[in-house]
């Protein structure tokens, strides 16, 4: 992306993403911006209300959670900025962990999860 960026004549790409895989360190979560510049981060966040957000995972986040812990951390970062009542049917989590397949949740699931916050 960076690279295509610095040809003459192209506008930077107008979207920002947060890119989550799993290798062979483990985790991993990147944010590329529209330059095409990209960081790497232990737990990051985007969009409305990113600095109470992202205050919120620097204060909650430990490198030694759980999945379930994360899924709390994550619906409980969310809340910081969303509108109206939060379900399993306006929210998705996927969720990818060792054994690198990657899959969301349920609206089920995510209910669950909503009712043990």
């Amino acid at each position: 992306m960076q690279e295509f960026t610095q040809s003459g004549g192209v506008r930077p790409f107008g979207v920002s993403l947060l890119v989550a895989g799993y290798d062979d360190k483990g985790p991993q979560l990147f944010q590329v911006d529209p330059s095409g510049s990209y960081f790497s981060w232990k737990a990051s966040a985007m969009g409305k209300n990113v600095s109470n957000a992202k205050t919120f995972l620097e204060k909650s986040y430990t490198d030694d959670m759980e999945l379930d812990d994360a899924v709390h951390t994550a619906i409980l970062t969310l809340e910081e900025g969303f509108e109206g009542q939060i379900s399993g049917k306006k929210i998705e989590i996927g969720i990818i962990g060792a054994d690198r397949k990657f899959r969301v949740l349920t609206s089920v699931e995510v209910d669950d999860y909503l009712a043990e916050v």
